[in-house]
């Protein structure tokens, strides 16, 4: 991989394993838009990046190289050597074979664990363009942070102090519904330490897990999720709709409960589960299985 900066972007060739479609299409964002030409603008650390990739090489456009190294290369994993996954996942069966070689450019993001948990509340029961606008105007509401690209102002994630001490009504009037509640209460609970995200990643996932479900609306779908995109348990396996099927289609007939769907995964999958996850549920949603 050789890596060079040329008037604020950073071109990157020889990157493998990185396709800007699978990565922010595959359900871990929601930051994340795809532009006329192609390329996907969002922002992520109070910074926005344009992604363009163009044969193998991959633009990214607005940063430096310093940024780049020093944010964005742990922000797409990029350290991780994805082939050697994907290798061990498709001699595990062919349905995971297949999910590889239909999501090859996927990588897991590691995302701010308060954003993916609000993000995550938003999404229960909800349809991606509803969770991308709530979170869109939860931001621009509490209006933290503009920042300016091409015209354009994007507007960097609230922290729990700016809703709890300046703009708790912003979560009001953002339109996530029964799902408002659910954000003003974790906030509290996270500034007054009940759960305290930045010693999460010390936890096993277990014990994870079980932290996170004390926050409300954080069930166990929604953890494995903040799991899985923000603290990099790859043992996670989130169990929604797709995943559900995909596991019922392809692994079995039985009509599992999620749990039961998901000790089947992490005694199948192992410590790749998280993985395994977003190949097979990018495979199962683009190409409708188990939809009647």
């Amino acid at each position: 991989m050789k890596i060079y900066e040329e008037k604020n972007r950073v071109i990157v060739s020889g990157l493998e394993d990185f396709e800007p479609k699978h990565v922010f299409e595959c359900g871990q964002c929601f930051r994340w838009d795809k532009e006329e030409d192609g390329s996907y603008t969002g922002i992520a650390h109070s910074r926005v990046l344009n992604v363009k990739k163009e044969g193998d090489i991959v633009i990214f456009d607005n940063t430096s190289r310093a940024d780049f190294e020093g944010i964005w290369m742990d922000y797409f994993d990029i350290g991780r050597d994805y082939s050697a996954i994907k290798d061990r996942l498709r001699k595990l069966d062919e349905h995971l074979e297949r999910s590889v070689e239909f999501g090859y450019g996927i990588r897991l993001l590691k995302q701010d664990v308060w954003e993916t948990t609000v993000s995550f509340i938003i999404s229960a029961n909800n349809a991606i363009p509803k969770i991308k606008k709530t979170i869109e105007t939860l931001s621009y509401l509490a209006n933290e942070e503009a920042v300016e690209y091409k015209g354009r102002k994007f507007y960097a994630f609230p922290s729990p102090l700016t809703i709890q001490r300046f703009h708790e009504t912003c979560v009001d009037n953002c339109k996530a519904g029964y799902r408002a509640q659910y954000i003003k209460d974790s906030c509290n609970m996270i500034i007054r330490k009940d759960v305290d995200l930045e010693r999460l990643d010390e936890l096993d996932s277990h014990e994870c897990r079980k932290e996170l479900m004390r926050l409300p609306g954080v069930g166990p779908k929604v953890a494995d999720c903040i799991m899985l995109f923000a603290l990099q348990k790859f043992d996670a396996f989130p169990v929604d709709v797709w995943v559900k099927r995909v596991i019922s289609s392809l692994y079995s007939q039985e009509d599992m409960s999620l749990n039961k769907m998901r000790e089947f995964a992490l005694d199948r999958f192992g410590e790749l589960a998280g993985f395994a996850q977003q190949y097979l549920f990018y495979y199962a949603r683009e190409n409708g299985v188990g939809r009647k």
